[in-house]
């Protein structure tokens, strides 16, 4: 079998007295003859740019994948450059192969350049939301400042007060919810029972058990605890409520008829769920405190009279009112929360799903910030 003799691939250049460069490539341009070639290509693309530029490709012998990809590879580079190339001189074969490996390449370029774009699209993403939350909370803060000047004037006019609605709104915030957060509150005691317990019996230190759940429920546990089940709950619900009328057109039906929605939807609402919540939260106290109680006893054999003596003598009446105060700060929270999402439903019914699930992580993140920087405060003030 005779082998085939291969000439080495060679690349020579001129510029002529209009600027124009030219390159001649001759040779066999395969994948054993291209290293010196290459260089040359490398040098010439970092000297040139915004040039003519005239590639000759009649003298070439054999091109294979190799060779062809790295003379598309730089036509690409020179015309990045902003280098005009004509390309003269192929034989069909090479057309043949160019057009093949100039689809390849085509594609991962599309491929690159999408992904080149990732990062300003990113940026753009991080803008729009970065536009859309400062529009929130101006939309936050107006709303809420109408709310103070109807809950003013309703002060001004205690008769324009809805007592029966806000009455309403205590049983469907209040008496409806008090099995969930009763069982809620219950488990929460348990928990830190056990898993206190298991920790103290290492130190024969049981009986402070006691004082564990005493003070980690009624001043952070049991308010903390209903405030989230309260938000989910009756916050989302507020946003739908709100959302079903907002779309169905009553607002808009009661503003025409001379009805202010923040003093008939808001106002109730907001003030059902302040008084209900700390009243909610102390049932969570006692509660969470018969489940810890009960696990006291039946874990490590505290027996309940010991516990209650415990209990009287550790747990201070500010750690109480601690939690319980914290209640209509937190009800405000997820009341505003929740009635102002609802007014911002629109559309069409998928935005209720959305604006309910946006007002639900809203009015829980709200109150966990709350929540620590109540702890901070009262910390540093030695409360």
């Amino acid at each position: 079998m005779q082998a085939i003799q291969t000439q080495k691939a060679q690349l020579q250049t001129s510029v002529n007295t209009d600027g124009v460069l030219t390159l001649r490539s001759s040779g066999d341009w395969t994948l054993d003859n291209l290293d010196e070639v290459a260089v040359s290509l490398k040098s010439i693309a970092d000297e040139s740019r915004a040039v003519s530029a005239q590639w000759a490709f009649s003298d070439v012998g054999r091109v294979d994948s190799a060779g062809m990809m790295l003379f598309i590879h730089y036509v690409d580079v020179l015309g990045a450059k902003g280098c005009k190339v004509d390309i003269t001189g192929m034989s069909a074969e090479h057309e043949k192969l160019y057009q093949l490996m100039r689809r390849h390449v085509s594609e991962h370029i599309e491929e690159g350049s999408r992904l080149s774009l990732r990062i300003p699209n990113l940026l753009a993403y991080i803008g729009r939301g970065t536009v859309e939350l400062f529009e929130d909370i101006v939309s936050f803060l107006a709303f809420i400042g109408e709310n103070f000047t109807v809950v003013l004037s309703s002060l001004r006019h205690p008769a324009s007060v809805r007592y029966g609605a806000i009455a309403r709104n205590i049983e469907d915030a209040g008496m409806r919810a008090i099995p969930i957060v009763a069982v809620t509150s219950f488990l929460i005691g348990v928990v830190v029972a056990y898993q206190g317990g298991v920790q103290l019996e290492k130190f024969g230190a049981n009986i402070f058990i006691v004082d564990m759940i005493g003070i980690s429920i009624s001043r952070e546990l049991a308010p903390l605890i209903t405030a989230i089940v309260v938000a989910g709950r009756t916050g989302s619900s507020y946003t739908a409520q709100i959302g079903v009328m907002k779309i169905t057109e009553e607002i808009d039906a009661m503003r025409t008829m001379g009805f202010e929605p923040h003093r008939f939807l808001v106002v109730p609402r907001i003030l059902a769920l302040m008084i209900t919540l700390p009243l909610m939260i102390f049932l969570a106290d006692v509660i969470g405190i018969l489940g810890g109680m009960v696990i006291a006893n039946l874990h490590m054999h505290l027996s309940y009279t010991e516990f209650l003596h415990r209990l009287q003598g550790t747990l201070d009446v500010k750690q109480v009112w601690i939690g319980v105060i914290k209640g209509p700060v937190f009800a405000w929270l997820i009341a505003t929360v929740g009635c102002f999402y609802g007014f911002r439903v629109s559309g069409n019914t998928e935005s209720i799903g959305r604006y309910t699930t946006i007002s639900v992580v809203n009015a829980i993140f709200l109150v966990i910030a709350c929540d620590a920087i109540f702890s901070v405060l009262l910390t540093s003030l030695g409360i």
